[in-house]
């Protein structure tokens, strides 16, 4: 893979076909998650694999804009201890949701988070402990519109790099 052209190219992918991933293309997904970077190599995650339609679903209903959770062949479920813990705690489920959709669009699989704003009702879903946390899922699978792999960035979506660079100063 070419990091450069994964980061030009990756979007967020939310209509799914409905077909199952392959269990190494799963497995692939979440080593990769596994292998990210964290502050003092604390690791501080757990992820709960979720390819169940009906849990999903569900999952879906519990975040603002997470219904693309309920077309998707896997949900990854980022649990973390509470994020008042320590600062860099969601910084590291960051790297790990990264490093997850990086190796998906390797292989072809489109992702996109969902951020879960009823965490309660997601640890009786999922039955997660008491002294951990989801606020993060994300949604895998192939896209219903192929092309959005490798489609070219559109428009002028993105601020121009002198306007969010600064140098030695503000």
């Amino acid at each position: 893979m070419d990091v450069n052209e994964a980061i030009r190219f990756k979007r967020a992918v939310r209509e799914f076909k409905n077909e199952k991933l392959t269990d190494d293309e799963i497995r692939t997904i979440l080593k990769a998650g596994r292998r990210a970077q964290s502050s003092k190599n604390s690791q501080p995650w757990h992820f709960i694999a979720i390819q169940e339609h009906g849990k999903l679903e569900q999952l879906s209903k519990l975040g603002t804009f997470a219904g693309h959770l309920a077309g998707a062949a896997l949900g990854v479920a980022i649990i973390t201890p509470h994020p008042d813990e320590r600062f860099s705690i969601m910084f590291d489920a960051g790297q790990a949701a990264a490093y997850m959709q990086l190796a998906a669009w390797e292989l072809g699989v489109g992702s996109c988070l969902a951020t879960i704003y009823e965490p309660d009702q997601a640890r009786q879903l999922l039955g997660f402990p008491e002294d951990l946390h989801l606020r993060i899922a994300i949604s895998f699978g192939y896209p219903a519109d192929e092309s959005q792999i490798t489609q070219a960035p559109q428009g002028n979506g993105r601020m121009a790099f002198n306007e969010i660079i600064h140098w030695d100063t503000w």
